[in-house]
């Protein structure tokens, strides 16, 4: 099912008290009561925004579910949702994860007994020679960061409620507009707001959405308990960037299909990793759970496999700028192992698939052209670097 934008659009209402179009920014920290413990709803910032309290209803009516909570960043959404745990517990995780979850899971919740298998998720029965009677989370990224790897959802989602297991999906690299994984099974979805919700690159957050009311109250006793949320101010930036994300992800998504098409036929490049492209091990799948919609995100790796190599081309574009994050208006590029998984020991990133030249790069909504001429003349920079490099060898 796609997204409405209509409906999308003015599933805001209109301030009641002013008639102001635009959401409010309710800066403040705290709320006059009538008499202790009557109010309009709100009584301290912590527990209650009204500004947040739009975005969170906006979030949720986005993915489907019945409610969404914002936090701070993305990881401390994250952190979020490992809090529904215990001592014993454990976690399927997609091998290829994201590395700030991977420094999260890894050195801070490994202490507490929280016990992780990282699974090639790609096949869907791999999960079945881990999961067990501990399992309570199957945590997925499709696609995921930074090889773009696709799982079958649904078909996970069917595995992990035989074990009364969670399915977890950050849902970050499809947006909204392109997966809707409460659809496919899904129980828990995650997003860093930073990304396509936001889509501006001009603030960070973290959502957690859930469907049901039970996940609902846990989830919602945590951030008051935590207090990891999402100030007002930014929660207003995000609903400003949510109300056209189905206009900027569709051209994002058109964008980086021709990017990819072009990446896979140069001779400097070894290999695309793009579901969008039939050459995609679950391509089949992701066309099926995506709305045919493949993302603006594009990995890659140089048949010179070098971070030197790598460093040649992300210091010599010009429209893609070198910087971690991704989803924004503006084209990015970066060496995920030098920056966003350099947390991830180097055995295990080559063995999730990041390899040393991998590079990451995300559409913005630039021409398609442009982007294509500018890894074009940065590709053949980091060719003659790598000739250089060669002939200073022998």
């Amino acid at each position: 099912m796609s997204i409405n934008t209509t409906q999308l659009i003015h599933s805001l209402p209109v301030d009641p008290l002013t008639g102001s179009i635009s959401v409010p920014i309710y800066q403040t920290a705290t709320f006059v009561q009538d008499a202790p413990g009557v109010h309009k709803g709100f009584d301290y910032a912590r527990s209650n925004n009204p500004t947040r309290a739009a975005l969170e209803q906006l979030v949720a009516h986005l993915e489907g579910g019945t409610n969404a909570y914002a936090f701070a960043t993305g990881l401390a959404a994250i952190d979020a949702v490992l809090k529904l745990l215990s001592a014993g517990d454990e976690i399927i995780a997609v091998d290829d994860i994201y590395g700030g979850a991977y420094r999260l899971f890894t050195h801070v919740y490994a202490k507490f007994g929280i016990k992780v298998h990282y699974v090639d998720t790609t096949e869907a029965d791999n999960v079945l020679q881990y999961i067990n009677e501990k399992t309570k989370l199957i945590w997925l990224e499709s696609p995921t960061n930074p090889t773009l790897k696709v799982s079958d959802i649904e078909r996970i989602a069917a595995i992990a409620k035989s074990f009364n297991a969670l399915v977890v999906v950050d849902n970050t690299f499809a947006s909204p507009v392109a997966q809707q994984p409460f659809q496919l099974g899904a129980d828990i979805i995650i997003h860093s707001g930073t990304k396509y919700l936001g889509g501006h690159s001009d603030l960070v957050a973290g959502l957690v959405v859930v469907n049901n009311t039970e996940l609902a109250d846990q989830i919602k006793f945590i951030q008051n308990a935590s207090g990891g949320i999402l100030g007002p101010n930014d929660c207003w930036l995000l609903i400003r960037g949510i109300e056209t994300l189905t206009l900027r992800v569709t051209r994002q998504c058109e964008t980086a299909l021709q990017v990819a098409t072009f990446l896979e036929s140069h001779d400097a490049v070894a290999t695309v990793y793009y579901p969008g492209l039939s050459s995609h091990k679950n391509h089949e799948i992701a066309a099926r759970q995506q709305n045919g919609l493949f993302g603006g995100v594009i990995s890659f790796t140089l048949k010179e496999d070098t971070e030197a190599a790598a460093n040649a081309l992300v210091t010599n574009t010009q429209y893609f700028k070198l910087a971690e994050s991704l989803g924004g208006v503006k084209s990015l590029i970066c060496s995920p192992p030098q920056m966003t998984h350099k947390s991830i020991p180097r055995e295990k990133r080559l063995q999730s698939g990041v390899a040393d030249s991998l590079i990451r790069i995300s559409c913005g909504i630039e021409e398609a052209e442009d982007l294509i001429k500018d890894l074009e003349q940065a590709l053949v920079k980091a060719q003659v670097s790598a000739t250089v490099t060669a002939a200073q060898a022998v």
